[in-house]
């Protein structure tokens, strides 16, 4: 294919994602022209191209390189890429018109519009998200999800010391910010031109609705606050992930807890996620049902499941928010010594929050209530409800509502730490880190190791140890004295 006919076919995909008309064409020709350091267009065969946006970018990246357009470093590409699909991509205005036509229709046809064009637009990288490591885990709690995180390009270290030393700019304020929206990127902040957020209005506030770029499963989106304010789990989260799931009903949608150690990555901004994703445990059954005397038409249960789970059913959204709130206050409170449950520091330091995550079941709205407690000691100062150090090896990192659910979000370095653990129990030449070398010795004297088995017996002790941190970080343990302190919890409500 010649240069022209990529340019051409290039905007023609830019035309037909509704952002531009035809009149258009050879203004967006002669853009990516200058872009990439060309001076001239000729002829080219007007046809559908058969190469996808991606594709041709790749192409113009290409020659942008060879012509000096862009610097050496990979976020200079990045920004680069970014402008490039910002010209495959309609403005925020048509877009969220797009999309509300779209919705008039059915709601799954509007996400399924919003989800492709941040596919083929870049901004959801599909091939990045491709070379993860993924991978089920049978266990007593149903068929886990492990993921080990490759998606992220590696930068070199010379970049990743000029991204430290740049200078600090309070703007966007986080990640999550709206003014990310078309926000061109530094070294040391990533590039968004090609980013879009669907505005939504939840019960008068303004709020917004964007894919993650590094989705961990299908469809994975964050509802954020148009306000750069801390998560707060309180009333009103639980009354928005209500109204979320009836604005998509197709979707899931969940918090973070708002507390260090059991909350997510980022608690500066109110945000949710979602998605169209049927996890572990949404799927695990209610093992004890209980009564509500206050909320009769509320159903309540114990989840069979690693961390203390109670799931509320109902088609009533007020009495689910009314249950749900009185459950928070409670846990808030709620304190157990025997098995290390406290709800206050001496001090007064809060340590009792909740994880809630909302869906729709047929006609029956559900609320998943994660009971956390943050609280540390002597013996564990990452955490009492932490993953504990015999662990660490494969998961130190918090557990947040992804691995709530019952996905593994595991560190990158495993990639090539699992590959040397193979071989030392293959008995072959390796580099093993000695913080796996126990759990390596343990797997020798339980199993016979061949070539042909190795990996699979690996991967699934490595989905036994995900079920195990989510015990640790379970509050009431699936022991009879954990789950007799559960039951007491549940008689204060």
């Amino acid at each position: 294919m010649t240069l022209s006919q990529t340019i051409f076919d290039f905007t023609t995909l830019a035309i037909k994602a509704g952002g531009w008309m035809d009149m258009d064409r050879l203004y967006l020709q002669n853009r990516v022209l200058g872009m990439i350091g060309e001076d001239a267009m000729a002829e080219a065969e007007v046809k559908m191209p058969t190469a996808t946006a991606v594709e041709l970018m790749d192409e113009l990246v290409a020659t942008a390189k060879a012509n000096g357009m862009i610097g050496k470093t990979l976020a200079e590409q990045e920004i680069f890429e970014a402008q490039l699909m910002d010209l495959m991509t309609p403005p925020p205005s048509v877009v969220n018109a797009l999309f509300a036509q779209h919705y008039a229709n059915d709601p799954v046809e509007a996400t399924d519009y919003f989800f492709e064009l941040c596919k083929n637009n870049d901004y959801i990288k599909t091939r990045g998200i491709a070379k993860n490591i993924v991978f089920p885990a049978e266990t007593e709690y149903g068929t886990l999800e492990i993921t080990i995180n490759l998606s992220k390009p590696e930068k070199d270290p010379k970049e990743i010391a000029a991204q430290r030393n740049a200078a600090t700019v309070a703007y966007p304020k986080c990640m999550l910010c709206m003014e990310n929206e078309g926000y061109k990127g530094r070294l040391n902040y990533p590039a968004r031109t090609n980013h879009r957020i669907i505005r939504m209005n939840l019960d008068g506030e303004g709020w917004g609705f964007q894919y993650s770029p590094y989705a961990y499963y299908n469809e994975h989106c964050i509802i954020l606050s148009d306000e750069h304010r801390p998560m707060k789990i309180s009333r009103q989260t639980f009354e928005r992930l209500l109204k979320i799931i009836e604005v998509l009903p197709h979707y899931f949608v969940g918090s973070n807890a708002d507390l260090p150690i059991v909350g997510g990555s980022i608690l500066s901004h109110d945000h949710y996620q979602g998605g169209r994703h049927t996890f572990a445990m949404a799927e695990a059954k209610v093992e004890i049902l209980f009564e509500l005397p206050q909320f009769a038409d509320v159903q309540a249960g114990i989840v069979k499941w690693p961390m203390s789970v109670i799931r509320l059913s109902g088609t009533v959204v007020k009495s689910l928010v009314d249950a749900a709130e009185y459950i928070l206050k409670q846990w808030r409170n709620y304190s157990d010594p025997s098995v290390a449950v406290k709800a206050y520091s001496e001090d007064g330091t809060p340590h009792h929050t909740i994880t809630p995550i909302a869906r729709r079941n047929g006609e029956r709205f559900e609320i998943d209530l994660v009971l956390r407690d943050n609280n540390v000691s002597v013996e564990y100062p990452d955490g009492i409800f932490h993953p504990h150090p015999e662990v660490q090896h494969i998961k130190k990192e918090n557990i947040g509502l992804i691995e709530v659910m019952g996905l593994a979000v595991l560190p990158p370095r495993l990639a090539t730490e699992l590959k040397e653990v193979e071989k030392y129990v293959l008995e072959q030449p390796n580099e093993i880190a000695e913080m796996h070398r126990p759990w390596a010795d343990e797997m020798k004297e339980k199993y016979e190791f061949t070539a042909a088995n190795v990996e699979a017996i690996i991967q699934k002790e490595v989905g036994v140890i995900f079920a195990t941190v989510l015990e640790h970080a379970g509050v009431f343990k699936r022991d009879a004295n954990g789950q007799a302190a559960f039951q007491r919890f549940i008689e204060t409500l």
